[in-house]
């Protein structure tokens, strides 16, 4: 690869860093060019990006990014590395997890989520479970409503028995 590669090799890792939410680090390392290309395709169906590069470029990108990468520039670029960047935050995790049934790779080096780090494959399951914002947001709304939702049910059956008492008092 000559310098002019590099570069433009660059540019296009550093735009997708800066604008890519949701970015997983992996080891792809010993998979064979099938499973490569099946895992590249089953990325690719949920909406997942990868790029393959050298840590160097990786670096470099993560530091034009603006974004602060923090420890998992310094911890989670040695060895093979793939980029996956998603707008889904749990599609990479879980498209990884999925495709490990049969094996034990590709191995999870570390993962940038709204800011947060992960590092080191264990975190793939914590992963998998986090809850998106929308869910979330969900949650707290369907908890507000909740007691609103208490009262008026207790209030329209509380309605009907009430009129039930009196009419069987009225028909007496």
């Amino acid at each position: 690869m000559n310098k002019q590669q590099k570069s433009a090799e660059l540019q296009v890792l550093t735009e997708a860093l800066k604008s890519g939410t949701f970015i997983y680090l992996t080891d792809a390392t010993g998979l064979s060019a099938n499973d490569t290309n099946r895992l590249r395709r089953q990325l690719f169906e949920n909406g997942v990006s990868m790029r393959v590069a050298k840590n160097t470029l990786i670096s470099l990108a993560m530091e034009a990014s603006g974004k602060d990468f923090g420890t998992l520039r310094t911890h989670a670029l040695s060895g093979a590395t793939a980029v996956l960047i998603s707008e889904n935050m749990k599609a990479p995790a879980v498209t990884l997890k999925k495709f490990r049934d049969k094996g034990d790779k590709p191995k999870l080096k570390g993962a940038y989520i709204d800011s947060g780090i992960f590092l080191g494959d264990d975190q793939l399951t914590t992963l998998t479970e986090l809850k998106s914002r929308e869910d979330l947001i969900g949650e707290v709304i369907g908890l507000l409503q909740s007691p609103a939702r208490n009262v008026i049910s207790a209030l329209q059956s509380g309605g009907s028995k009430l009129a039930g008492v009196v009419k069987t008092l009225s028909e007496r």
